[in-house]
């Protein structure tokens, strides 16, 4: 066994032995870089030391030097900086330049560089979906057109028709594109980046209104005979 007479410091690591009980825990900080072993102590029974890489790429070399005592010489090269002791089941702990490192009381060791947690990977804030925009259309139905997260002409747009009472007729989107209700049609119209809701009244005589998605706001509007029903095209879904 060997002698467990502590080596001064050279550097400016200092350590602290704290006796807290068998099952003590050090939290280590989220994200942070750190280096651990805590599989080296049938080693350490046998008298041989554990070598264990530290966060900063110095070593500690454990020792079991009695009965739940356990000893960790920190060392940078050649150069012994100091010496951890765990005894009766208490955790030592020491830090230099941003290093920490914990000695276990079964002879484990932790270490982590201070200030890891600033390299923890950005996290993409989530879109959140827009309010749905109401229309009243010429008809007296309610249009509430929503699109998801990423906005209007990504490809998550829907409108949802109902009655004025709040009854839902159905709904189309743009893999399901037009619908017809009692002779008007309603559909979606993609012009380019943008959306657009398009409202026809076929039994009128083919009058037609374009709603811009994202506001809701009329920008278009077509009379009777003016060839709106032409361009806006004939639905092709139902509404029940």
């Amino acid at each position: 066994m060997r002698s467990t007479r502590r080596t001064p410091c050279r550097t400016t690591l200092r350590t602290a032995a704290v006796v807290v009980g068998a099952a003590a825990v050090l939290a280590v900080p989220v994200g942070s870089a750190f280096a651990d072993s805590s599989a080296g102590v049938r080693a350490v029974a046998q008298g041989a030391p554990v070598v264990v890489r530290l966060a900063d790429g110095a070593v500690a070399k454990v020792y079991k030097t009695g009965p739940n005592r356990f000893e960790a010489d920190i060392f940078a090269g050649s150069t012994k900086l100091d010496t951890l002791v765990s005894r009766g089941g208490g955790v030592a702990y020491g830090r230099s330049d941003g290093l920490r490192v914990v000695l276990q009381p079964n002879g484990g060791v932790t270490s982590w560089m201070e200030g890891g947690e600033k390299s923890r990977p950005k996290v993409k804030a989530k879109a959140v979906a827009p309010a749905p925009v109401r229309v009243v259309m010429p008809d007296g139905r309610i249009a509430k057109l929503a699109a998801d997260g990423a906005g209007a002409g990504a490809g998550g747009e829907r409108a949802v028709i109902s009655l004025p009472d709040g009854e839902v007729l159905g709904a189309i989107d743009l893999r399901h594109p037009s619908a017809v209700h009692d002779g008007w049609t309603y559909k979606l119209v993609r012009d380019g980046q943008r959306v657009k809701f398009v409202v026809i009244d076929g039994r009128g005589g083919g009058s037609s209104w374009v709603y811009d998605f994202g506001s809701g706001k009329l920008v278009e509007a077509y009379g009777v005979g003016a060839g709106a029903g032409a361009r806006a095209g004939a639905g092709s879904g139902g509404l029940r």
